[in-house]
């Protein structure tokens, strides 16, 4: 089985940055996981997001911050957008 090619925006890796200090990094690299294998793979819930981010999808990483990204399907390429929270 082919699997989904992710890539990652500049923001992101400055999010990783964050990530890792505050310890939730093995909890993003098993949502990476999941969705290298099936963006679209429940569970964890994932919801589709409306207004700027429309298009784009969210998966938590705990009850603050979320794992946004949208989906190439022709590509079969995952964009990560964002690994923090949005409403800081």
């Amino acid at each position: 089985m082919t699997s989904w090619k992710i890539i990652y925006t500049k923001q992101v890796q400055k999010d990783a940055k964050k990530i890792a200090a505050k310890g939730f990094k093995s909890k993003v690299e098993k949502l990476l996981d999941i969705l290298k294998v099936n963006p679209f793979k429940n569970p964890p819930e994932y919801e589709k997001l409306v207004g700027d981010l429309m298009g784009a999808y969210s998966r938590r990483i705990n009850i603050q911050h979320r794992l946004i990204y949208q989906v190439y399907s022709k590509e079969k390429t995952i964009k990560i957008i964002r690994m923090w929270t949005h409403y800081e």
